[in-house]
């Protein structure tokens, strides 16, 4: 058996093995020795990795620009960063998203994969860091309280991308099912009674409209998100950066990620204020309410198939019951349900961690960081799931819908400009107690003649 190759690294805390082949070194090490909390490690999130490249990257350029940082380790830490960036090397970022220390160990594992991976390229030995530091060069003009929180507002603007093309999707396929079923007659319902007439169409159809206003929501959500700290270094005063450092750098951030990045206007107010991260997840909860309300109208509309609505037909995806023959569940829009009770409760954590702030810094971002992250991410695949395995497949029962308005009391409402509330009243309690239509009793008490009641009373022009 073969056995493992270490090398020693030594930190402020002492000396400490690395495997040989790591790009990364003795903090990250120490990261991984310290956090096993979530099962969920930073490689776990490309777009955290490549975000984090992204700042690096930017940083090493404003450097360079400021006259701080020479070419040759310049043109290797780019290269570095433009690696990982384009999917390489994620594999060395293994240290859990959870963990004390305001997301230092994470900044560590950029800073020390980013400068032995430079090394490699300058011909020197990983580990060698008199020629490319992590603490001097990769995070030259930084520290975590900067960088770390950059990185995450990168991450958040890259993922919220694949978000709102999956609430698109989704929307668009309720639009199509809307479309298709715009004159398909059904009963509307308030407090889960009868209400008055409408069609499956214009149902599925709101459902898309009020998808839609979480797209333009998420939109307005983002854009505090722009705003950058770079350059405030451990507080934002900006000690040990370069003058200049904050506005070069969110200018070549933001040429290198084609998003317009800009310097806070005051440091040592954004550094520990973490007010745009509760903004936005106020809005992956806002659309995780509304999800969640949506598939329990589906559910509901599911119901029976015998004994309850039974207006539409979900498709059957698993048998529903271990002692219940012939029993199918809603399986997909339940697990959109506890998709969308997660993301209401990450939604809670970030409240309370911003709230714990203290000073000039906010320690618990990294809990911020793993629950938005997560929630956008469990959000995209459960839209995609329940777009695909579910509203796709959706069918209606038309002749089954049109029957229960027919046989409702609630079209009674469009009589009232006709002959009254009171009048209406007395026809819906008498429908009511006696089983008899509307229909019969209105010509019964000679209320109206019937070719006009014929015309009021067809649902269909009860849908405008």
């Amino acid at each position: 058996m073969a056995t493992e190759k270490f090398r020693t690294e030594s930190d402020l805390l002492g000396e400490l093995q690395v495997p040989a082949d790591a790009l990364y070194g003795v903090q990250t090490q120490r990261g991984i020795n310290n956090y096993r909390i979530s099962n969920t490690r930073m490689c776990d999130y490309p777009d955290y990795v490549i975000a984090i490249a992204y700042v690096k990257w930017a940083a090493i350029q404003t450097n360079h620009a400021l006259g701080v940082i020479d070419e040759k380790i310049t043109k290797a830490v780019e290269q570095a960063c433009r690696e990982i960036v384009e999917g390489k090397y994620h594999d060395q970022f293994p240290v859990d998203m959870v963990q004390g220390g305001a997301g230092t160990s994470v900044n560590m594992n950029a800073n020390e994969v980013i400068a032995n991976r430079a090394l490699e390229i300058m011909g020197y030995e990983k580990g060698d860091y008199q020629h490319c530091s992590p603490n001097d060069h990769i995070n030259g003009g930084q520290s975590t309280n900067d960088a770390y929180p950059t990185a995450l507002h990168l991450t958040i603007i890259r993922m919220n991308k694949t978000l709102v093309n999956s609430l698109k999707l989704l929307a668009d396929a309720f639009r199509k099912k809307g479309r298709q079923w715009r004159n398909a007659v059904k009963m509307g319902r308030t407090q889960l009674q009868d209400g008055v007439p409408m069609s499956s169409g214009q149902e599925f159809i709101a459902f898309a409209n009020q998808l839609d206003e979480e797209v333009k929501n998420l939109a307005v959500h983002l854009k505090p998100l722009f705003e950058i700290n770079m350059g405030g270094t451990a507080i934002g005063t900006g000690l040990n950066a370069a003058p200049g450092f904050p506005k070069v750098c969110a200018e070549k951030l933001a040429k290198l990620t084609g998003e317009p990045f800009v310097a806070a206007k005051d440091l040592i107010a954004a550094t520990p204020d973490t007010a745009p991260y509760v903004e936005y997840s106020s809005a992956l909860k806002r659309l995780a309410v509304k999800l969640s309300k949506i598939c329990n109208d589906l559910r509901l509309l599911a119901s029976g198939p015998c004994c309850a609505l039974h207006e539409i037909n979900l498709p059957a995806k698993a048998p529903g019951s271990s002692i219940m023959p012939g029993k199918v569940n809603p399986v997909i829009p339940e697990v959109t349900n506890q998709v969308c009770f997660k993301v209401i409760g990450n939604d809670v954590t970030v409240s309370f961690a911003a709230e714990a702030g203290q000073l000039q810094l906010n320690v618990m971002e990294p809990i911020i960081l793993q629950s938005i992250l997560e929630s956008i991410t469990w959000l995209t695949n459960a839209m995609n799931t329940l777009r695909v395995e579910c509203v796709d497949g959706i069918t209606i029962n038309r002749k089954h819908n049109e029957e229960m308005v027919k046989q409702s009391i609630g079209i009674v409402t469009a009589l009232n400009p006709y002959i009254g509330y009171k009048a209406s009243t007395k026809v819906a309690k008498e429908a009511l107690e006696t089983g008899k239509s509307v229909y019969n009793i209105v010509l019964e008490r000679k209320l109206m003649e019937k070719k006009q009641l014929d015309e009021v009373l067809n649902p269909k022009n009860m849908l405008k």
